[in-house]
């Protein structure tokens, strides 16, 4: 086993698995859904997406989890922390399937994320990288008590332009959760 399982009141966050590729692949399949994060990619990028995840979670200890919804077991995005080589900082950032949206699952999953990447992984603060022009994952960020620290860069290939860096640090997260 690579990881912990985390589990909401609607979610259970787990590390990816094989049988998760139909997820990754509709995922970067769908437009709307991968318009941030690399755009469309084909079902073979996808794999080497979630191959990825996985390998942070066997060299890291950490990565980003596979989002599973409770009551229908549907596998609905992914989230978690993750600092390849080069980010700006450590990040927990989030992806969910476009059809999922608005149901509070990026917020939700992101809030447990935090707790354990601060809690167990000992993380100081969190950043999440997001593009200037993607105001629903800016509103999961105010959501979760980030707020907008600077703009920045992120490493090659990714490096065609700036995102805004929001963030916080982790005596910020345990204040807003009193």
């Amino acid at each position: 086993m690579l990881g912990p399982t985390l589990e909401t009141s609607r979610l259970v966050l787990r590390p990816p698995r094989a049988e998760d590729l139909d997820g990754w692949a509709a995922f970067a399949a769908d437009e709307a859904s991968a318009r941030f994060v690399g755009g469309v990619q084909p079902r073979a990028v996808a794999w080497r997406s979630m191959a990825t995840m996985t390998g942070s979670w066997a060299l890291m200890g950490y990565g980003m989890f596979s989002v599973i919804e409770k009551a229908s077991g549907a596998w609905v995005g992914r989230l978690g922390p993750w600092q390849p080589e080069g980010w700006p900082g450590a990040e927990v950032g989030w992806g969910i399937l476009k059809e999922h949206w608005g149901k509070g699952y990026a917020t939700e999953g992101a809030a447990a994320a935090i707790d354990w990447a601060f809690d167990i992984l000992g993380w100081p603060d969190v950043i999440h990288c997001i593009d200037e022009e993607n105001d629903p994952s800016k509103e999961v960020a105010r959501r979760l008590g980030s707020v907008w620290l600077r703009s920045g860069w992120l490493p090659p290939p990714f490096d065609t332009h700036q995102v805004g860096i929001w963030g916080q640090s982790r005596e910020q997260w345990r204040q807003r959760a009193r």
